[in-house]
């Protein structure tokens, strides 16, 4: 990863990563139980010669602080608020987004309420309704869909876990980080997005104003597909969700050979609309004050 640092937040110190630069800026969050770490294919790539990635740790995950009020940060609006703040702190004014899993359910509630997001990608973050039913409509249920919300896990939970999010067999990759983990992220998330908290994140996405991507592996053990392609986005990037063959629920470290070109195509459109709603408003700001 590149240089790291730290900042003081109300949600706990954070730890993240920044390639700096003048390139158009893309936050990329993590899902629950892992960290910043899962983006090494995206940070040791082309991509970040083109752009300013940053990456974090959200609270209670990585080298993070575990969040000293987690019921009310590890909820989908607490980390949204954290987010939000940790975008001020940085002075990220305009940015691309990819949220994975939890970042990208975090990520819509955050662009429900913020001007600063651009552009929206998701991958394993199906964009659900309010309540139970909402979550039922878009996840498979399963034995192995209850470890998101397990609060202890074993050493075997954590292997588990990792296997399946990263479609991997034996040894699991960052098993560390899974078992690092503050449990109370994954009881506290679960039933926040159980009990419909924030923003009801299909009306969120499916009201949007700016490019949104979904992106999926083929193999995504949680996500229903079929459940993404009824989402009517206005402003979706693409004629309809793009699915990663040979991948499931983390393209970006599965196939990143298809997953990094996806990614830059999108921020190059997202940065040129954005460029281009600036100039309309320098232009607009210019005509008045010539009155």
């Amino acid at each position: 990863m590149f240089d790291s640092q730290t900042i003081a937040t109300r949600h706990g110190a954070i730890r993240y990563s920044d390639t700096g630069g003048s390139g158009f800026p893309v936050l990329l969050i993590h899902g629950s139980s892992f960290s910043r770490r899962v983006f090494e294919r995206q940070f040791d790539s082309e991509l970040a010669r083109r752009w300013r990635l940053i990456a974090l740790d959200l609270p209670g995950h990585g080298e993070s602080d575990n969040a000293p009020q987690p019921n009310v940060t590890y909820t989908v609006s607490g980390f949204a608020d954290c987010l939000e703040e940790f975008a001020e702190r940085l002075d990220l004014k305009r940015l691309a987004v990819y949220g994975w899993s939890l970042g990208g359910h975090a990520a819509i509630e955050w662009m429900s309420r913020s001007t600063r997001i651009r552009g929206l990608m998701l991958s394993g973050a199906p964009p659900i309704s309010r309540g139970f039913i909402g979550m039922l409509r878009a996840f498979h249920p399963s034995f192995d869909l209850l470890l998101t919300t397990k609060h202890t896990f074993t050493a075997r939970d954590a292997a588990r876990f990792s296997c399946l999010s990263f479609g991997a067999q034996e040894p699991a990759p960052f098993q560390d980080l899974v078992l690092r983990t503050d449990g109370l992220v994954r009881s506290n998330f679960g039933q926040s997005l159980a009990r419909g908290d924030g923003a009801d994140q299909r009306r969120a996405v499916e009201g949007a104003t700016i490019p949104i991507a979904l992106l999926n592996g083929a193999d995504d053990p949680f996500v229903r597909l079929g459940y993404l392609m009824g989402i009517h986005i206005p402003h979706q990037y693409g004629d309809e969700p793009t699915v990663v063959i040979g991948a499931g629920h983390a393209p970006f470290w599965e196939r990143p050979e298809l997953f990094n070109p996806a990614l830059d195509h999108f921020v190059e459109t997202v940065a040129a609309e954005t460029a281009s709603a600036w100039q309309a408003h320098v232009r607009r700001v210019t005509a008045r004050a010539r009155a």
